[in-house]
Formats: C-alpha cells, structure tokens, sequence
C-alpha cells in the first residue's frame, strides 16, 4: 500500500500542506507505516530533470517521503536515457521505491528502473474493455490507474484502509 505526495506544479514550490492520493490522506495513520512516494510531473519528457529532482527533494526534507512516482512518462525507448537519469538521481536521493506512470504498457526495458510501471491509465469504461498483452519485463510489478469507476463496480482502494490495518 503506497501513498503519494503530488508535487504538481505551484505544490513543490513552498512548503505547506500536502495534496495526499493515497491511505495516509485524512486516515490518522502514524507517521513512516505506510511508504510515502513524491510524485512528479515529467511532462513526457519535456520537463528539465533539474526541476523534477528538486520537487522530488523538497518533497523527502518537507514530508518524509521515502520514494518517487514519476507521472507522465513516455512508454518508447526514444527518452529512455532522460527517464533512467531521475531513476539514477532518485536512488542517489535514497529513494527506496521508484512508481513510473506510463499510462499504457511501456518497453520493457524501463523495469530495469523501476518498482511499480503503471501500465494502464484511464476510465472505467475503456478499462472494462481492456484487453492486456502479456508484460515482458521481468518481476517489476505493474499497476493500473482507473478513472470514474461507478459506485459499487470494482474495488475502490482508496475509500477505506485494508482489513489488515484498521485498529480493532
């Protein structure tokens, strides 16, 4: 179970409450039970890496976190090299977990950089179709974002926390 501190565009830049998508939000989970990843945009590529490893830094001395999630990554090998630079410099900045936000099956050579690929983004109608191909990329594990699923259709994960870890 991850949690994800967004350090978008006007959050990175001054210190003050964090937008949270994940368990800790709200749930008065104590701090460092639940890993804590800074996300980032990378803006498929466009982004200078300076301004990505330092919303990825400010983020670790602000709130703690202990990894990153790396959103708008391209998924072809054309911008591989820029992707396994922040994945080097995130490691050096003692990430312990990498998530890169793909949206779509990515080439199987960005396992070698990361944890989690999320492999699928998008709504609960074009979900419902989804028809993945096998992942060549080894052990990372995958992950699928899903939009506006309807209330009572599929699992929501973030409504409530795990059985494991409610008090009681």
């Amino acid at each position: 179970m991850r949690g994800v501190v967004f350090a978008l565009p006007g959050f990175g830049h001054v210190l003050g409450a964090p937008l949270l998508a994940g368990p800790q939000d709200g749930l008065g989970l104590p701090a460092g039970t639940v890993p804590l990843l800074a996300g980032a945009l990378c803006g498929y590529g466009r982004r200078p890496r300076a301004e990505v490893v330092r919303d990825l830094s400010r983020y670790r001395d602000w709130y703690g976190v202990d990894g990153a999630f790396l959103d708008q990554v391209t998924s072809g090998l054309g911008d591989f090299g820029y992707y396994q630079r922040l994945a080097t410099a995130a490691w050096g900045a003692g990430c312990t977990t990498l998530a890169l936000n793909h949206g779509a099956p990515p080439h199987p050579a960005y396992a070698r950089l990361a944890d989690v690929l999320v492999t699928f983004e998008g709504t609960w109608e074009t979900y419902r179709t989804l028809r993945p191909a096998p992942f060549t990329g080894g052990r990372t594990r995958q992950c699928h974002l899903v939009h506006g699923v309807p209330p009572g259709e599929g699992a929501h994960p973030w409504g409530a926390l795990p059985h494991a870890l409610q008090a009681g």
